[in-house]
């Protein structure tokens, strides 16, 4: 007989029968019925052209084939449960390879030097490959298979991506702290606000973000006067000038932190930021990826 003619299912009522040599008990142990167990012995032994269990004195005995499959048979049946019907595991600090993770520019300098310190930690041998993306620009890299998962605020996503809700996020005015703003004594309102001008960044090299399509709402401008595709020279730009950049409260926290920028809530009712998790449904069940997200998850927790 071809190999490729062999029911495989049937290796798991020869490993029975061989365990229980008693095809009753072989049939309880696989939830099949003792005629039915029956019937794929018979089957078995055409197929190897050999008894395989045999009555003696004290019950069924097996032959000298069955006593030399009993080994191997079982090594296999091992393999298969554990490769094909339990669950993937991950263990990260065996773990190599990498973590391809995207999100736009304001979200890194809260959310990276966590998540370094974590994946430092519990899996010392995994690398961190970050891109910078806009909403769109994500959606297409999780098609394309080029990142694990992307963070950032997406108003529209196909069926095939799974998303997760992390954190909504509110809109802040960041200028220096003896900004005129703050010393005049006027109200601190939109119009105090688009009376200076603007410092924008935009991930698509553009002079819009999306404090302006949350402006356009109420038909209002503001003037950017200088617009950049990344945060890094964000704090000394705004330093050492009047202007005003308008960001999400994670980057907000950041500048008046770490650079000693002062920041007002945006005195307008533009709504929360929502910040998402999304990745791909083919990985819906990856250990790796799953672990990755769940260390996002946890960073966001403690924020």
């Amino acid at each position: 007989m071809h190999p490729k003619e062999f029911d495989l299912n049937l290796l798991k009522v020869l490993d029975a029968l061989i365990t229980e040599r008693n095809v009753t008990k072989a049939g309880q142990q696989l939830s099949r019925s003792q005629p039915a167990v029956s019937n794929s012995l018979h089957r078995l032994r055409d197929m190897l052209s050999d008894e395989l269990l045999v009555r003696g004195p004290s019950g069924m005995t097996l032959t000298p084939r069955a006593e030399a499959l009993r080994a191997p048979l079982r090594e296999v049946m091992t393999l298969i449960d554990e490769r094909i019907f339990q669950e993937a595991s991950f263990d990260p600090a065996r773990a190599t390879g990498v973590c391809r993770i995207s999100m736009p520019d304001r979200l890194t300098l809260a959310v990276i030097p966590q998540l370094s310190k974590r994946l430092a930690k519990m899996a010392p041998s995994v690398d961190l490959h970050l891109m910078t993306a806009d909403r769109r620009h994500a959606v297409d890299l999780l098609e394309q298979d080029r990142v694990d998962v992307a963070l950032g605020w997406f108003d529209e996503k196909p069926k095939h991506v799974s998303s997760e809700f992390l954190m909504d996020e509110d809109l802040f005015c960041v200028f220096r702290p003896n900004h005129p703003i703050v010393k005049s004594k006027a109200k601190f309102n939109i119009s105090a606000v688009l009376s200076y001008p603007h410092l924008v960044v935009s991930a698509s090299g553009g002079r819009v973000a999306i404090f302006d399509e949350l402006l356009e709402r109420y038909n209002l401008r503001r003037r950017a006067q200088i617009s950049v595709s990344n945060y890094t020279a964000v704090p000394n730009l705004l330093k050492h000038s009047d202007m005003i950049g308008v960001f999400t409260t994670l980057a907000s926290m950041v500048f008046e932190r770490a650079f000693g920028l002062a920041k007002r809530r945006v005195p307008l009712a533009v709504g929360k930021i929502a910040t998402n998790m999304i990745w791909h449904a083919r990985s819906d069940r990856d250990p790796k990826q799953a672990w990755l997200r769940q260390q996002l998850r946890d960073v966001y927790g403690s924020l």
